[in-house]
């Protein structure tokens, strides 16, 4: 069966059912004004008095008192049982940018395969915003204005071989895999000026929640670019 498709001209904003507060979602409405919830994000978005454009997912989390608040075109259920409903989600919309909250943090298996659809999306760029951090599959190059001092992390889920300027430790030619050299916990200099670059997609980047307004000037302003290579995954 074909799935449906759904194309947003504006940037949109997507829920899940873990950890978010009010106020994180209320920063990425104010980014991303279109709200889309993914499954049982749904429940929360409704208990803060805003209704999804749309529900996807395999809507085993969603009471269905609560989905019958909702025309049928507006849930958008993918009965599916291979992919989580945030790689549902993905697969079927397409909007200039997806800003997503309720995806980092609380269970770790969560949060694990949330990164996992992160790091294989092919699409337009997504952003997972937590409480704590803001995430970013980094397929090629990018360049940040950080305020000196700030948090930058770099986790590689494939073979990667790091270029970067702009940090206290340097990067210079850095090899990275999960099962050996990671790059967490390094830190912007002072001249707060970053620019990284990898050779192959693969690699996460992990900023504090307060980068959100440095990587989306990034994205706006073409220092966000893949590789000439084809993805590896």
């Amino acid at each position: 069966m074909t799935e449906p498709e759904f194309q947003f001209s504006d940037r949109v904003t997507v829920i899940g059912g873990g950890d978010c507060s009010r106020a994180t979602l209320e920063e990425a409405l104010s980014r991303a004004p279109r709200l889309i919830a993914a499954d049982g994000g749904a429940a929360r978005a409704l208990g803060w008095g805003l209704r999804p454009e749309l529900v996807i997912g395999d809507m085993d989390s969603l009471a269905p008192d609560l989905a019958a608040t909702f025309p049928p075109e507006r849930i958008c259920r993918i009965a599916e049982q291979d992919s989580t409903d945030f790689a549902k989600v993905l697969r079927v919309i397409s909007a200039p940018l997806i800003l997503a909250v309720g995806f980092l943090g609380g269970r770790l298996d969560h949060t694990l395969a949330a990164l996992n659809v992160l790091v294989r999306h092919e699409g337009s760029p997504v952003l997972l915003l937590g409480e704590h951090d803001l995430c970013l599959h980094v397929p090629g190059q990018i360049g940040l204005d950080l305020p000196a001092g700030s948090r930058l992390s770099l986790f590689a889920l494939a073979p990667v071989r790091a270029q970067g300027t702009g940090l206290v430790w340097p990067l210079e030619g850095l090899g990275m895999h999960p099962g050996g050299q990671i790059g967490t916990s390094n830190e912007v200099d002072e001249s707060g000026q970053v620019r990284l670059a990898f050779d192959v997609p693969g690699t996460l980047l992990m900023l504090e929640p307060t980068a959100l307004g440095a990587v989306l000037a990034a994205l706006a302003d073409g220092s966000f670019r893949l590789p000439p290579r084809a993805r590896i995954f």
